[in-house]
């Protein structure tokens, strides 16, 4: 079975096609960018529709396919920002009633945990999920376990609710935001994260608010903080770039081990946009080496939003969805 994905749930439009054992096929996309500001959202969505066509023959022809190998077409329902979530949805409709395939409206956070899963071939991780908007710890646990009694003899039967709980998350701003704003404020253009990497090998730490509370995260306090320094002439780029990359990793490596002391998980998987930052990525190395947990990532080409984790999330979920419309706030929790 073949399955094509589409993703346009914020910058990115994407097409990937992958095969029913998690091999990507094909995984094209290309990415709104300004070198003055963010997302407009309405300027986004008519990247999407620009773009949209040259995209999905770009993927057929890397995995060398029509659409007459497609089973079913998957796209990404939410969450995300709405008038990007149309412009997918609206593609992905009018192929899918096009060449006559059935049509699965998935959750986005829901595929990045699921391709990062398929591809390190993990049993049972604890996901530290990193984007634009999401920063989330999450566990895949019984909800709920209950007892129902069988007729008159008295003989029970148990009943386990499995489903994804997030366990931790940010109480304002996403930590992909928060970097991209940071971005603004200091000149560099959206995106912003890859330019703060770099700067901040050539920075020294200042001091700024380290939040956290419980099993959360709070950014918008760093945010406010740091801005204030810049405009002051107090730090410059270089030491904010790294002070607010070396803060905000540290903060969250806390709650994600005291996430695997309490689950006991033995696994953590990082998965998500901001997951590409090789400094965030070898502070967890270095925590999960201390407590005996195995730290995983997902290549580039997985870490940000792309189609190949939408079809490889739709193949999960054929059974149990179709056509949703678009559900700008479907929280992962909920699926």
């Amino acid at each position: 079975m073949i399955i094509l994905g589409v993703e346009s749930t914020a910058h990115t439009f994407g097409v990937g096609i992958v095969n029913d054992q998690g091999q990507v096929l094909a995984n094209i996309a290309d990415s709104y960018t300004s070198t003055d500001g963010g997302m407009v959202l309405d300027v986004v969505a008519e990247h999407h529709e620009k773009v949209a066509e040259d995209i999905l023959k770009r993927a057929l022809e890397a995995a060398q396919l029509t659409w007459k190998d497609i089973a079913f077409v998957a796209y990404s329902a939410g969450p995300g920002l709405d008038p990007c979530l149309w412009a997918g949805y609206k593609k992905a409709k009018e192929w899918a009633q096009k060449h006559q395939k059935k049509l699965v409206g998935i959750n986005h956070c829901a595929a990045h945990l699921s391709i990062g899963k398929v591809y390190n071939k993990l049993q049972d991780p604890c996901y530290l999920y990193v984007s634009g908007v999401n920063t989330q710890i999450v566990v895949f646990e019984p909800e709920k376990e209950q007892q129902f009694l069988l007729g008159t003899n008295g003989m029970k039967s148990h009943f386990v609710d499995h489903k994804y709980h997030v366990v931790g998350e940010t109480l304002d701003i996403g930590l992909g935001n928060m970097l991209d704003k940071f971005g603004r404020i200091i000149g560099l253009g959206f995106p912003a994260g890859p330019k703060i990497e770099e700067l901040a090998k050539k920075g020294k730490y200042v001091e700024l608010p380290y939040i956290v509370k419980g099993m959360d995260t709070s950014f918008s306090g760093i945010l406010t903080k740091a801005e204030m320094l810049y405009k002051t002439k107090k730090a410059s780029k270089e030491d904010l770039c790294f002070s607010v990359q070396e803060t905000c990793f540290a903060m969250l490596a806390e709650v994600v081990e005291r996430a695997l002391a309490h689950t006991e998980k033995k696994e953590l998987l990082l998965v998500g946009g901001v997951g590409a930052n090789k400094r965030f990525c070898e502070m967890l190395e270095i925590m999960c080496q201390e407590r005996g947990a195995k730290f995983y990532k997902v290549p580039m080409s997985l870490a940000g939003d792309q189609g190949a984790m939408i079809a490889w999330e739709g193949f999960l979920r054929k059974d149990q969805s179709g056509d949703v419309e678009v559900l700008p706030h479907w929280r992962i929790d909920d699926v």
